[in-house]
Formats: C-alpha cells, structure tokens, sequence
C-alpha cells in the first residue's frame, strides 16, 4: 500500500472514528467499552478497505461493525444488548458533534492532563507515544495515566454527556489544550510524518467551531488566530525537496499576507477584552515574526517581553526555553546559554532543547559539544524532517 493511499485511509477512519465514539458513548454509557469497540472497527476497516476499497458511506460501515463486534461481546448482557439495538445511526451528522464530544470528554472530576491525554487518545485518534512526547514524558508514564483515568471514569460511574451551557467554561481550558496540541501534533508531527494536514484542518476547524460558538473568549479567538497565524507561512515551512525550511531562512513572499492580517484582526479584537491570556500571548509572538519585513527586522525585545508575560500567566519549561531562544538575538549567546543551562534537568528529554543547545554551542565555537547535543537530539525525534535537518547539521559542524 503506497504511501498516500495509507494516508488517505488514515484520514477517512480519522474523520469518522471520533462521531462513531460519541454515538457509541451517548448509548453505552460506558468509556471503555465504547472505546474498545471503535478501535475494533478501526482495526477492521485497515484490514478490508485497502482490499475492497473505500465504502461509499465509511460511516455507516465502522458503525455497522461496531455495533455487530458490541452484540457480539455483550451477548449476555441484556440491558447493554437493548441499548445497542435501538441505537440508529443519523442520516445527517451534527457539524459540531466532535466538538461536544471533546467537551464532555474533558470532565471536571478527572485531573486536567489526564482530561486531555484521554480525549486526544480516544476522540482526536492520538497514539500513547504521540501523547507522551507532547507531555515531555516516558510512554509507559503516559499509558498508567490514561488506563488510570479510563479506571476512575469506570469506577466512579461518571456519565459521559454533553455537559450543559453553565458547565461549558469549567471545562474551556480542556478544551483548547486538546484542540492546541492536536494542531502542533499535525504542524510538525512527532510520528513518524513530517506533518499531518489533515490534523492541522482538524484543529483549525475545531478552532474556528468554538470561535462561532464562544465569540466573546479571548482565549478561543487567540487560539485560532495561533492556528492561522502559523498555517499562514506553510508554504515557505518546506523546500521543494522536502527538507524543513527554519525560519531564518524561510522565503517570506511565500507567506499569506492576507491570512496573517486576518488573524491578527482577529487577535486585535481578543485584546481588547483586557483578558490576556496564554493563547493570546503566543499568537502575538507569532505575529510579531509574522509581520516582520525580514529576520533581521525582528522585534526581539518585544518578543522577549511577551514571553516574560506568558512565563507569568503560565510558566513551563518549553517557554522557558523559547524566551532562551529568542534572548540570544536580544542579549547574545552567553545570556542564552546561561539561561538554558538551568532547564537542563526539565528538558533532557526534548529533542528542541537539545538543537537548541547545539545551535548556541556552534556559535560559541564549541563544536564537539555542538554535535553530541545535535545527537543527542537527532536520538529524541522521530519527526523524519528534524532527523534530516539535524544529520546535515552533524554532518557540517567542524
């Protein structure tokens, strides 16, 4: 099976996986088996549908064998058997259904991550490993922190339903999270893909949904003017032989202008709320490289400041290490380094802090430390455009 076909299917199961879940879900009742049944089915279609070829209507056919596998394994389950009998599938799906499936996934009584690790795992069709990178932690850690929260949703009985408009904002920031590292997922993957446009149009369009249904959060209107701002230099992100393009070096008339002034129309508008908030904050650093007439007219000192606001609202290790990256151009390489020095024992397990590193060591003139921290991060990515990126660069120090 060729590449694209691979993708192709991929993105069919993708699509439908996520409304079969919620169906299965609103039915049952019950996370795991719900969950157990869509993979299954999943499972099903990668067999047959490169045989036979695509269905005509995919849905209907993971649908149909989900519920076949669900009478087959609840036989002597009568209740959960007249469950799935009356279950019907809609002719007409609902546009917003896989966001309200995110929401009622993101519920209150489990702790936040799990909230999101759980969601992206079992409606956005995330791996474990893909998970357990965008957390910074071990796959096995991540995979105790799911079955543990399937656990507690089993144990404690917690309904799975659509929670109600008054419940919607508890439950907001859930939800932009999934929605957030679902699009950096798609935007430079961590799996074995460069990057996947169809999670990228995923998360937009979630994005741009919450958007129209939220239009007076902040937040929703920075985290989309975020997906833009970034999606609109997409076409300068690869050279014509694939290879990852940095931004230093990117070709700035391949940017949208057009796309970049609508997002920052959109950011402008957030802003005025007065309700800064970390989405807001990233999409008006992207914004201030976005509307830089070349890399040397960055504003750096704006941009520093900016992470400085958002290390405020909410601190992490990776926005440490950005705010590194981006003094280093404001201060110069030894402030940068001496601040990325201190993220060493948070950060050794992500490939970026590790370039980085490599990329201030260079420019000290401290080659050989330049490529073991190139090699220690070309160890850490599976993304094939950093690997080729970071073995020219291995390549090429002396």
């Amino acid at each position: 099976m060729s590449e694209a076909v691979a993708a192709r299917l991929a993105g069919v199961v993708r699509e439908h996986a996520g409304r079969l879940a919620a169906s299965l879900m609103h039915v049952t009742g019950d996370f795991a088996a719900a969950e157990d049944l869509v993979q299954d089915a999943v499972l099903a279609a990668l067999r047959h549908w490169p045989v036979d070829g695509i269905p005509e209507r995919p849905d209907a056919w993971l649908f149909t064998v989900a519920r076949r596998r669900g009478l087959d394994s609840l036989r002597r389950d009568a209740n959960y058997l007249g469950k799935l009998a009356q279950l019907e599938w809609p002719v007409q799906p609902q546009s917003d259904e896989r966001l309200r499936l995110i929401f009622t996934c993101c519920h209150p009584a489990l702790p936040q991550e799990a909230q999101i690790a759980l969601t992206l795992r079992a409606v956005c069709g995330m791996t474990t490993a893909q998970i357990a990178r965008a957390f910074l932690v071990p796959e096995t850690t991540m995979a105790q922190r799911i079955t543990r929260a399937k656990r507690k949703i089993a144990e404690a009985g917690i309904p799975y339903r659509m929670p109600a408009d008054d419940e919607l904002a508890a439950r907001l920031t859930g939800v932009l999270a999934v929605i957030y590292l679902l699009f950096n997922e798609g935007y430079l993957g961590t799996a074995e893909q460069v990057h996947s446009r169809d999670l990228v149009d995923d998360a937009e369009w979630l994005a741009a949904l919450l958007h129209t249904l939220m239009p007076t959060e902040p937040e929703v209107a920075g985290l989309l003017a975020l997906i833009r701002l970034h999606r609109a230099r997409a076409a300068a992100r690869f050279d014509v032989d694939g290879h990852l393009v940095l931004l230093p070096q990117q070709d700035r008339s391949l940017w949208d202008g057009a796309a970049i002034a609508q997002a920052t129309r959109i950011l402008t508008r957030a802003a005025k709320r007065q309700r800064a908030g970390p989405y807001q904050l990233q999409a008006a650093i992207i914004a201030c490289h976005a509307e830089a007439e070349s890399w040397e007219h960055t504003d750096w000192e704006q941009i520093v400041l900016l992470y400085d606001m958002l290390l405020h609202l909410a601190p992490s290790p990776v926005t440490r290490l950005h705010r590194s990256i981006a003094l280093r151009y404001l201060s110069g390489a030894e402030a940068a380094m001496a601040e990325l020095d201190t993220l060493a024992s948070e950060l050794d397990r992500f490939h970026l802090y590790h370039a980085a590193r490599a990329d201030l060591l260079r420019e000290l003139g401290r080659f050989e430390e330049s490529r073991d921290s190139d090699r220690r991060a070309l160890g850490l990515t599976a993304n094939p455009a950093e690997q080729e990126l970071l073995q020219r660069r291995i390549a090429s120090t002396h």
